[in-house]
């Protein structure tokens, strides 16, 4: 098994992220592809990607899992894994405790609580809109003419409370015209921006013990962690590249399918 390769894809609404592992579970190689429009294509072109990272051959690959918002397009897999599972797997094998795992994504929100064996305890996901996501922080970016590659930075440059009331995406983004017209800042809207994700996932349920955030928008934007460690009141970890911790649990479980 040492010298075969294990494959998880994770195929979310904004990106397609492949981690290879061998079967000790050590991270060989990895991709990460834009999704798109086509989720088939995307995971093809990752996990070529991936292997090309790992200097392998894709005859070398034992066991694909796919995971994630169109884990069911990815039609060279040998199984699929809920990206409720993968994500606590992912984030379990760097912190290998109990905890509670929030995962910010492209769509929905997770929170996640796990033992200390690593089993799942309970989870919550937010399923209604695209309030608190990355969508959201997308689209507030989009009414500033903004790029979201630019929020986190922008956002640390506030020097005024900005609150943005509305969690759903269509209304918060009137009202971030009408703060526009009122002449508030863009870095501040910004940062009220990055508030009322951290607001939604608390109410979601109780952040209690030790938190550890995942997913892309944490990722790209660790202005999040901090903001949320400021309303908890204490820190929020995040583990190696939190962006492909779904990713590396499917590949996780791949491996655990190979030996069964």
């Amino acid at each position: 098994m040492a010298d075969k390769l294990y494959v998880g894809v994770d195929v979310g609404s904004s990106a397609t992220k492949v981690v290879i592992v061998n079967g000790k579970g050590t991270v060989l190689g990895k991709a990460l592809e834009q999704s798109g429009m086509d989720f088939v294509a995307a995971s093809k072109t990752a996990l070529e990607r991936a292997v090309n990272d790992a200097g392998a051959s894709i005859d070398d690959v034992a066991h694909i899992t796919s995971s994630g918002y169109g884990r069911k397009n990815v039609e060279f897999a040998n199984d699929t894994k809920t990206e409720i599972a993968c994500h606590a797997r992912g984030a379990y094998q760097h912190f290998r405790e109990a905890m509670t795992i929030v995962d910010i994504g492209g769509q929905d929100n997770k929170i996640i609580k796990i033992g200390a064996d690593g089993n799942r305890l309970d989870f919550k996901m937010n399923r209604k809109c695209a309030a608190g996501t990355g969508a959201f922080l997308e689209e507030i970016a989009r009414r500033m003419n903004v790029d979201m590659s630019e929020m986190d930075a922008l956002a640390r440059k506030s020097e005024e409370i900005v609150t943005i009331s509305s969690f759903c995406t269509v209304f918060a983004a009137t009202e971030i015209l009408s703060l526009i017209r009122q002449g508030a800042q863009t870095r501040d809207i910004a940062k009220g921006a990055f508030r009322s994700v951290v607001k939604r996932v608390i109410e979601m349920d109780s952040l209690a013990g030790k938190a550890v955030a995942t997913g892309g928008v944490v990722s790209h934007n660790p202005i999040v962690l901090e903001l949320m460690a400021e309303s908890i009141g204490h820190e929020v970890l995040t583990p190696p590249e939190p962006q492909f911790s779904g990713a590396l649990g499917a590949a996780l479980y791949a491996v655990d399918e190979a030996r069964q």
